[in-house]
């Protein structure tokens, strides 16, 4: 009764339901495991709240400047102990995942310094920002900062030996965790902790860096218990569970969140400054939901890569992968089937639902991008959304999703879009 109500309902014909219906038999046993995670998390979440004292008068902010703000204060110690860390930076003036990164990688380098991506090219925004490519007003190369890349190894995995002879002259060794635009894995907790390692051998000064967007809470640990030294990433991602209206995080050794803290406000300001205005419940509760929240966007992604498979797209992560990130990426092959795609992540959407996303220039991307999110919070991708950049071979980037349900009936829409479009051309 409940597959023919939601079939009726989506529009959605029996055989693509009985589809459905095969896959989540096939992938039971991956969402026990992230129902597993998630309980671990939840557990994890609460004892960092309960150890940093959250407490109702913490919710109440600061305006101006935002001095002797003990419910910001309390977040951050939370942060800090969720993630493993000596100290955490949680800023609603943080504007972006980018701009997270942005305070370390500015905050810590100077001219002359060598910054190494350890596992190939880095997101479109940083690659923006690092300008190695072309001339960028304020971006890394401006300030004459090196920059060199290491490529995966053959096997897809981190080239360890090319890593630490790259890191003997580096100050910084950034490292990835979702792929970005990019056909390639995901980095896992383990191999983090395994090239943070590499790193310090090699010259046991390089800083650690992880791109942690997309990664929180897929796992039971994060880059900075592993040996990283700084972490960083966006609220309206996986740590603000669907809750954060902005915001980032940075998490890692004191000085170096000391740094990054500096270079968000002012030398001499760092941490001190940065009022909350009222947002700390907000936050602190996002943080509390996002184990279950990341769960449920996880779980959807696995059916996805499932469903996704059997209508014959080659997906990445493939069926059965152990999940690192919240990302999938799904190769479409046109432009055309990169619209439908998105069109149907749009209609499943709770807001916005009739927009048609369309492709356009977008700040610190090189190529247009169709981006498909209606989602409560702008530009959320905690929340279900779809973004390509349109250039061959046409991939697009499944994220998110507060409801797993939500993920299954945007695939749905797409397999009933594409069955009707073969069937006009019949």
């Amino acid at each position: 009764m409940d597959r023919s109500e939601v079939a009726q309902i989506l529009g959605v014909d029996d055989d693509i339901m009985e589809l459905a219906s095969c896959v989540h038999e096939e992938i039971s046993d991956e969402i026990a495991t992230v129902n597993s995670i998630c309980r671990i998390n939840t557990a994890r979440v609460l004892e960092a709240l309960a150890k940093a004292g959250l407490s109702d008068y913490h919710f109440g902010g600061t305006t101006g400047y935002g001095y002797d703000d003990i419910g910001r204060d309390c977040l951050e110690e939370a942060f800090a102990h969720v993630f493993g860390a000596e100290s955490a930076l949680v800023r609603i003036q943080i504007v972006s995942g980018t701009h997270a990164l942005a305070a370390v990688i500015f905050g810590v380098l100077r001219p002359g310094d060598l910054l190494v991506s350890a596992f190939g090219t880095p997101y479109d925004t940083m690659v923006t920002m690092i300008g190695r490519d072309r001339p960028v007003r304020g971006s890394l190369a401006e300030y004459g900062i090196d920059y060199l890349e290491v490529q995966p190894a053959a096997d897809g995995g981190p080239d360890f030996e090319q890593i630490a002879s790259a890191s003997r002259g580096a100050r910084m060794v950034m490292v990835q965790r979702s792929p970005g635009y990019s056909w390639r894995k995901s980095l896992g907790i383990d191999e983090i902790g395994r090239i943070a390692r590499c790193v310090k051998e090699a010259n046991p000064k390089a800083i650690v860096f992880v791109d942690n967007c997309y990664g929180e809470f897929v796992e039971t640990r994060e880059p900075t218990a592993v040996g990283a030294d700084v972490a960083a990433g966006s609220l309206i991602k996986n740590p603000g569970g669907g809750i954060a209206p902005c915001g980032g995080y940075i998490a890692g050794r004191a000085d170096i969140v000391e740094m990054a803290a500096e270079r968000l406000t002012a030398p001499g300001l760092g941490c001190e400054c940065g009022p909350s205005l009222g947002y700390t419940r907000q936050l602190a509760q996002g943080l509390f939901m996002s184990p279950l929240i990341v769960g449920e966007a996880v779980a959807g992604s696995i059916f996805a890569a499932a469903f996704l498979s059997k209508l014959g797209y080659e997906v990445s992560p493939c069926p059965g992968q152990a999940r690192h990130d919240i990302v999938l990426a799904v190769r479409l092959g046109s432009a055309d089937v990169v619209s439908s795609f998105c069109q149907a992540v749009q209609s499943a959407s709770p807001v916005d639902a009739a927009v048609r996303p369309i492709a356009a220039p977008m700040p610190g991307y090189a190529d247009e991008v169709i981006m498909a999110a209606g989602a409560f919070v702008q530009g959320s991708s905690i929340e279900l959304s779809a973004d390509a950049p349109l250039r061959p071979p046409y991939d697009a980037y499944l994220q998110g999703g507060l409801i797993r349900h939500q993920v299954e009936f945007a695939m749905l829409k797409f397999a009933q879009d594409v069955k009707e479009k073969a069937r006009s051309r019949e």
